[in-house]
C-alpha cells in the first residue's frame, strides 16, 4: 500500500523548485542528489543522476536545472548566460526561458544518450500542478505522462 502511495506521488509530483520531471531516460544512474546554489546572481535548483564506474568513480548522466534570476530576461540573455556557465559548451544540452527570469536546462551525457532521450527529457519538463514549490520529492524514471 506504501509502495503503491509512493508510486503515485512520484508520477504526480515530481518536483524541482516547482517543476516536475515527467521523464528520465531509462539507464540513468540511480545515485540521486539535489543542490541549490547560486552563480553570478542567478539561483540554481539542480538535479543531477551518476552512476558508479568500475574504477570507482562517479559519472554524471544527467542534470536537471532550474533558474531563477533577474537577468534571464529573454532568450538570447539565457543563451549569454548558460554560454558563459558552461564555458562555451552547450553540447549535450536543451533549454528554454519558461517566462522571464525563469528558465530550465536539461544537460546529459550525450556518449550514452541521444538527442531523442534529450529532446524527451526537456519535453518532460513542465510547472507543477501541485500546489507550492516543494523539493526533494521522488521523481518518475518511467516514461512521460501525457498532458
Amino acid at each position: 500500500m506504501i509502495a503503491a502511495m509512493l508510486v503515485a506521488l512520484a508520477l504526480s509530483c515530481g518536483l524541482l523548485d516547482g517543476f516536475e520531471i515527467g521523464h528520465v531516460p531509462p539507464g540513468v544512474g540511480e545515485q540521486v542528489s539535489d543542490f541549490s546554489y547560486e552563480w553570478e546572481e542567478v539561483r540554481f535548483a539542480s538535479r543531477v543522476w551518476e552512476r558508479r564506474l568500475d574504477d570507482g568513480s562517479h559519472r554524471v548522466d544527467l542534470t536537471v536545472l532550474v533558474l531563477r534570476g533577474e537577468r534571464l530576461s529573454t532568450p538570447a540573455a539565457l543563451r549569454a548566460f548558460l554560454s558563459s556557465y558552461y564555458e562555451g559548451d552547450l553540447a549535450d544540452a536543451a533549454y528554454r526561458l519558461v517566462e522571464p527570469g525563469v528558465a530550465v536546462v536539461v544537460k546529459m551525457d550525450g556518449d550514452r544518450f541521444g538527442p531523442g532521450e534529450l529532446r524527451a527529457t526537456a519535453a518532460g519538463i513542465r510547472p507543477s500542478i501541485c500546489s507550492g514549490r516543494r523539493e526533494g520529492l521522488p521523481h518518475s524514471r518511467g516514461p512521460s505522462r501525457p498532458g
